[in-house]
């Protein structure tokens, strides 16, 4: 996979995280195109004839759509809040392994339902 590659999807990647974590923030019309195209992986030809607007007006959606989730992330910080919890929970879960039996399985059981209540979807 080349470098441009790569980042593309990294890229998607972020965008759709970004978009689980404010999608309600945007017009209904910025979800299905966001949707369509980094979650369906529509062409951008494609959500324009679907919409029946143009390609160039699809692609300032998504351009728009993704700077907006950037900008929702840069002034709220949920994202890497949660990249810092996860990190946080991980470090726990390995400390309660050097534990006695009891204490360890209590503590891991602990990080186990803190991981689930602030990271939903997120159990490794």
């Amino acid at each position: 996979m080349g470098a441009d590659s790569r980042d593309a999807l990294e890229k998607t990647n972020r965008i759709n995280m970004l978009f689980d974590l404010y999608g309600t923030l945007l017009t209904e019309k910025q979800v299905d195109i966001l949707t369509s195209y980094f979650r369906e992986d529509f062409s951008l030809g494609e959500i324009a004839a679907e919409l029946g607007i143009s390609r160039q007006a699809v692609y300032e959606h998504v351009k728009r759509g993704g700077l907006l989730l950037e900008e929702y992330e840069a002034k709220i910080g949920l994202l890497e809040r949660s990249a810092a919890a996860a990190q946080l929970l991980d470090e726990l879960e390995r400390a309660a392994l050097g534990l006695e039996a009891d204490e360890g399985k209590r503590i891991s059981s602990l990080a186990h339902g803190l991981r689930e209540a602030l990271l939903p979807g997120t159990m490794q």
